[in-house]
């Protein structure tokens, strides 16, 4: 029992040095990464069952410690399978916001139903086309209205600033 024992509790402390080592794997790598902890996981959940059958064959005096050694590793194991399915849940939820920026940022935004549905509402209103390209043609020229007043703005606070001061 006790070789058992220790090799088992070898197997956990490398389960957990791979853990650490599935932090930093690269993308391709950490699917590989996974299938080997979670056989190695599996491997020890069999050896603990093993080591149930043999402590309970333990003498009377060595039986309770027996039991307790193998319940901690047991409590240790389980802590590295949630550990695992907690990285493995992140990295799925990581998957799915790139999946779901990929298809944002592919979609492309147009205001051509936009601009539709206002020329149909301003018809409905009563307004011609003519008024319409009239309104359009006022608000493009308000624009450079509105950029030009402010960098004339800009230009004599600046030159207040320099020569009042």
């Amino acid at each position: 029992m006790e070789a058992l024992y220790h090799q088992t509790n070898k197997q956990v402390h490398e389960v957990q040095s791979y853990m650490g080592r599935l932090e930093t794997s690269d993308k391709q790598s950490v699917h590989l990464v996974e299938n080997e902890i979670q056989a190695r996981i599996d491997r020890i959940f069999s050896n603990l069952e093993r080591l149930e059958i043999l402590s309970s064959k333990e003498p009377a005096n060595k039986r309770q410690n027996a039991k307790l050694r193998v319940d901690q590793l047991k409590y240790d194991v389980q802590h590295l399978q949630s550990a695992l399915r907690n990285f493995q849940h992140r990295r799925y939820s990581r998957e799915q916001q790139e999946k779901q920026r990929e298809e944002l940022l592919a979609r492309t935004f147009t205001a051509n139903g936009t601009h539709k549905k206002i020329l149909d509402v301003a018809n409905m209103l009563g307004l011609s086309n003519t008024v319409m390209r009239l309104i359009e043609k006022r608000a493009f020229q308000d624009k450079y209205f509105m950029i030009g007043g402010m960098l004339l703005s800009c230009m004599i606070m600046f030159l207040v600033v320099q020569y009042l001061t």
